[in-house]
């Protein structure tokens, strides 16, 4: 894996990693310090809203994540990212593309649909959880 790779990662993602499998692996590669995560207010916010309402039980497992975003672990953060109008059918996660421009990220992370068939802007690729362990994961 590339030293330094910067990643954006997909709400659908971040979220999945706390019910294990693929999703998983991908979140501890940047607790290892293997990947950067690649951040906007927008996309935290939506992380928080999103565990929020799915109720998360471990408050722990919470209060960690955010210990290590607010440290800006392994993390790069956009204080501005640019207006964009790439995701038709979904324009809110146009914020996933804006990202990734801003912090010069090559790579989305996501399982939406709306984003994966893009498949690519400029030279941002966006590739599935498995996709991205196949290609960039640990040896396994």
């Amino acid at each position: 894996m590339p030293a330094n790779l910067r990643v954006v990662i997909d709400t659908n993602v971040f979220i999945s990693s706390f019910f294990g499998g693929i999703p998983r692996e991908i979140i501890n590669l940047w607790k290892d310090g293997e990947i950067v995560l690649c951040l906007s207010q927008s996309i935290v916010e939506e992380y928080m809203e999103v565990l929020n309402r799915l109720g998360l039980k471990d408050k722990n497992a919470l209060l960690k994540l955010m210990r290590l975003f607010a440290e800006g672990y392994n993390c790069m953060f956009a204080a501005t990212t640019p207006e964009l109008k790439v995701v038709k059918n979904d324009p809110d996660d146009n914020k996933f593309i804006e990202c990734a421009v801003e912090l010069e990220s090559r790579l989305i992370v996501s399982g939406d649909k709306h984003l994966t068939d893009i498949k690519k802007y400029m030279d941002i690729e966006i590739v599935s959880p498995r996709e991205f362990m196949e290609r960039f994961g640990r040896n396994r």
